[in-house]
């Protein structure tokens, strides 16, 4: 039977792990996994004494959960996950960092877009102080143009509108500390935009630049749909100005339409004719609009409180599978 698990407990750190945790969700991954893993390994290898693979799949409808069952057999430094159902990118990373034990993690994605190969500079800059170390794209090959621009606009609209600057052109490739993962993994949100809560949090954090790759194998799982959703997520988590747009939207509406009334007043007052039902029935709509339009962001507040206070766990992890995974560092 399925068991809710949700945040890592306080006890964990009293539990030897190894030096680097790697942390990927996996969604209809099966052709990309076995690449990942050889070239996740050999650049864990080569820079570290131990080290786990947590790989999450994340309700796929494919053999990825097949193809991480049997690499998990195969190689006890492969920790596979298995979620109860699709919960999304995000909370496939948290379950991913509710189980990894590593002194460091590597937060990456399993299309292999992201280097692994940039894991001796990562651990470099953690050396020398940082707690974590953000990848940073300079060029995205293979990449529509018009996705790259749009990419580039919305977060630079983001920090102009966010409470915490996150930094531009990034991912969740990053390179974090034990102690910032706990942190993160003490932060409730349900609906979680992963880069922004780190920003938050604060500690010494670095950029390293590198240039994205084309994917491996298989189709994007980003579409407009979901790239849309994140953004929305993104502007609410990190930034208040939603509701305060509304207000000033509304505040607007209300100034123009006092004014056309003012208008229409001192125009019947001179004997002047008065503007007809068109121009009536146009501010009507345009106030109709405006109201439901705040009605809707304040909605979308309420009820991401609504979820959240339901406390029902972020995700459910179904099994786990090979490793050492050890099921007592994470709180049922």
């Amino acid at each position: 039977m399925a068991e809710p698990i949700d945040q890592l407990d306080p006890t964990t750190a009293a539990h030897p792990g190894p030096a680097l945790s790697v942390v990927a969700p996996c969604y209809n991954e099966e052709e990309v996994l076995p690449e990942f893993h050889r070239r996740v390994s050999a650049a864990c290898r080569a820079v570290v004494a131990s080290y786990e693979i947590v790989l999450v799949d994340d309700g796929s409808t494919d053999a990825t959960w097949s193809v991480l069952s049997r690499i998990a057999k195969d190689d006890p430094c492969v920790v596979a996950v298995k979620l109860s159902r699709n919960h999304g990118q995000a909370l496939a990373l948290a379950a991913g960092l509710s189980v990894c034990r590593g002194e460091r993690v590597l937060v990456i994605d399993a299309d292999l877009q992201d280097p692994p190969e940039l894991l001796p500079e990562l651990l470099a800059r953690m050396d020398r102080g940082a707690d974590v170390v953000y990848g940073q794209r300079r060029r995205r090959a293979g990449e529509n143009p018009l996705k790259v621009w749009a990419a580039a606009v919305f977060y630079r609209v983001l920090n102009r509108l966010s409470d915490t600057p996150v930094p531009v052109d990034t991912g969740d490739f990053r390179l974090i500390s034990r102690r910032v993962c706990d942190v993160l993994l003490a932060m409730p949100e349900r609906h979680r935009f992963t880069r922004g809560m780190v920003s938050w949090m604060g500690f010494r954090q670095e950029p390293l630049l590198f240039d994205r790759a084309p994917r491996f194998a298989g189709r994007t799982k980003w579409p407009f749909r979901r790239r849309r959703r994140l953004a929305r997520d993104a502007l609410i988590a990190c930034s208040t100005w939603p509701p305060k747009l509304a207000y000033l939207l509304g505040l607007s509406v209300t100034l123009a339409g006092s004014v056309l009334a003012l208008t229409a007043l001192l125009a019947w007052a001179l004997g002047r004719p008065v503007p007809g039902a068109v121009g009536i029935l146009g501010g009507v709509a345009l106030l109709g609009g405006v109201q439901l339009l705040v009605l809707g962001v304040l909605g979308e507040y309420l009820g991401r409180i609504y979820e959240q206070s339901r406390g029902r766990p972020l995700f459910i992890i179904e099994a786990i599978q090979g490793g050492r995974a050890q099921p007592g560092a994470v709180r049922e």
